[in-house]
C-alpha cells in the first residue's frame, strides 16, 4: 500500500497509507489529516481539498484536467504545483508522494 506524506502549512508531517485506486483526498479524510476539508466529497465541485504537490512528484502526479483548473480558481494561494487532492488517484507509482496543505482552504 502506497505511503503518502501530508505536510501542513506549519511544517508538521503526517504519513499515512493509501489504497491503490483511492484518491489522495479520500485517504486524507479516512486518516483524519487536518487541512483537507473536502466539502463536495470528491466531485471536483469545490476547492477545499487543495494541496501543493512536492516538486519531485509533479511529473508522476500529472497535469490537472481543465475542470480541475477551473475549480482551482476558487482555491486560496494557488501555485504552479497546486492540485485538488480529489483528482489524484493513488497508484503504486505514487508510493512516497509528498503533498502540503495550504494555510487555509478556499
Amino acid at each position: 500500500m502506497p505511503q503518502i506524506t501530508f505536510i501542513d502549512h506549519a511544517g508538521e508531517k503526517r504519513s499515512v497509507t493509501g489504497d491503490v485506486g483511492a484518491t489522495v483526498m479520500e485517504t486524507a479524510i479516512k486518516n483524519g489529516v487536518p487541512g483537507i476539508v473536502a466539502e463536495c466529497g470528491g466531485a471536483c465541485a469545490c476547492a477545499t481539498c487543495h494541496v501543493y504537490v512536492d516538486d519531485a512528484w509533479t511529473a508522476a502526479v500529472g497535469e490537472p484536467s481543465h475542470m480541475e483548473e477551473d475549480m482551482l480558481d476558487f482555491a486560496f494561494d494557488v501555485r504552479p504545483n497546486s492540485r485538488l487532492s480529489c483528482q489524484i488517484k493513488i497508484t503504486d507509482a505514487l508510493d512516497g508522494l509528498v503533498v502540503t496543505t495550504p494555510e487555509r482552504q478556499g
